[in-house]
């Protein structure tokens, strides 16, 4: 399925890979907290976050950045296998990520319309794996007025932005509570790997 340049692919995670990337990043999650990152605005998102890899991507009155360690002052986790996997098998790259952001999705969480344009080089690609409740996803273009569509993804769903899409504007505008019951509470992970530097 192609929405807007972002290449998706439906059910790529069986049953039993979702759940073993459910445990990898509860142990990510066990290691290095989720937090709620703040806008450099002061505005809370309403996501709460965390990464894993060599740099863990955060927001606050500083900017939008990578950096080494978790805001608490940990270093972020390795990226598990199990993830690596995704990418190699869909990135079309011999180069390998260096961060994993997860984001986890309340029912009433959401994110708005935005290019992911912090990395260093953005000839690589954007890996985006969802898990748990569907959440409808909606994809612009390079410029936030071009026009939008938007699509459910389900949980064990991979999209990757990458070529034209890469820095095409996208975003979660809501959530489908107790579409999934793959994860212990209702909600939607999400985990984006990424070359960040």
């Amino acid at each position: 399925m192609n929405l807007n340049g972002v290449a998706i692919w439906p059910a790529f995670l069986s049953p039993e890979a979702q759940a073993a990337v459910v445990a990898a990043t509860r142990e990510i999650v066990r290691v290095a907290r989720l937090f709620h990152p703040v806008t450099p605005r002061g505005q809370q998102m309403s996501v709460r976050m965390t990464s894993a890899g060599a740099v863990g991507w955060v927001s606050d009155r500083n900017g939008y950045r990578y950096q080494p360690r978790h805001p608490a002052g940990m270093d972020w986790p390795p990226i598990p296998d199990c993830v690596l996997q995704v990418w190699h098998a869909l990135a079309g790259t011999p180069v390998a990520p260096d961060t994993c952001l997860v984001n986890f999705y309340a029912p009433d969480a959401r994110m708005g319309l935005h290019q992911d344009r912090d990395e260093a080089c953005l000839d690589h690609p954007v890996v985006s794996i969802s898990l748990g409740d569907a959440g409808l996803f909606r994809v612009g273009g390079p410029a936030r007025r071009d026009p939008t569509r938007s699509v459910w993804l389900s949980s064990g769903d991979v999209a990757v932005l990458s070529g034209s899409s890469r820095l095409a504007h996208h975003g979660i505008d809501r959530i489908k509570p107790g579409s999934s019951t793959l994860l212990d509470q209702p909600g939607r992970l999400n985990l984006t790997l990424r070359v960040a530097r």
